[in-house]
């Protein structure tokens, strides 16, 4: 955790044109300590509270997509997690679909998108749920769809 934080730290003082002298002076004023490898996560958190004080807004890193805009679509992104919730996945991220589906659809059609939310077929779209359920059924995760009807 200490090493997110001392990231984060980084990122903020960046963000708010902080040089590293900058940067080990408001750590010596808030911590009495200059250097970040002798802080105390307590110590990290404090100067990272002090850089919010200052303007500093944290995100979490975690870059969001918004939701597909087809509902096919969407159903290629709940089947894809279900395999990741399984283990079945080598990499269950978007980047890890795209790659599926380049990597299965690659020779079969003449133009494989970019990303999954720009596929605008709905027989190549099709052809990916079908080859997810299978990819679900051989190895037995059950696509039971009853509770989400509801």
């Amino acid at each position: 955790m200490s090493r997110a934080l001392q990231r984060k730290i980084h990122v903020g003082c960046r963000e708010l044109g902080m040089d590293s002298d900058a940067r080990k002076a408001l750590q010596l004023v808030v911590t009495c300590k200059a250097s970040m490898t002798d802080m105390t996560e307590a110590d990290l958190n404090a100067v990272l509270k002090r850089l919010k004080q200052d303007g500093f807004k944290a995100t979490s890193g975690v870059k969001k997509h918004a939701k597909a805009s087809r509902p096919d679509l969407r159903l290629v992104h709940v089947l894809w997690r279900k395999l990741g919730d399984a283990g079945e996945l080598r990499d269950a991220s978007r980047k890890g679909l795209n790659t599926f589906i380049r990597a299965r659809f690659e020779n079969a059609w003449s133009n494989v998108p970019a990303d999954v939310d720009m596929m605008r077929d709905h027989q190549e779209i099709d052809q990916v749920i079908q080859a997810l359920k299978s990819w679900g059924k051989r190895v037995d995760i059950n696509f039971d769809w009853s509770d989400h009807r509801k």
